[in-house]
């Protein structure tokens, strides 16, 4: 009994069109970051910090949503207002 009643090319088209779907499924982002930062790991070391504005600002286009530089701008906030919290009481 025969599945495809359709020519072979059509059964070749449909194949490679589901591999190619399979494949670019995984492509969704062009570097994952290797794990997310919570906000209390990036205020707590400054060069991680520093390390992570400078990725999630030369790429803001593809990395501007992710958690790990929307983490980045909480943690960035978060230590200015430390750092200008310390500074007013001298």
């Amino acid at each position: 009994m025969r599945i495809f009643r359709g020519s072979r090319a059509a059964v070749t088209a449909i194949a490679l069109f589901a591999a190619l779907a399979v494949g670019l499924a995984g492509c969704s982002e062009a570097n994952p970051p290797k794990r997310t930062y919570t906000v209390e790991e990036l205020v707590a070391d400054p060069a991680l910090l520093a390390d992570q504005i400078a990725k999630c600002r030369n790429d803001p286009g593809m990395l501007a949503k992710t958690p790990n530089c929307r983490n980045v701008e909480a943690a960035d906030g978060k230590s200015r207002l430390e750092r200008m919290r310390k500074a007013l009481e001298g």
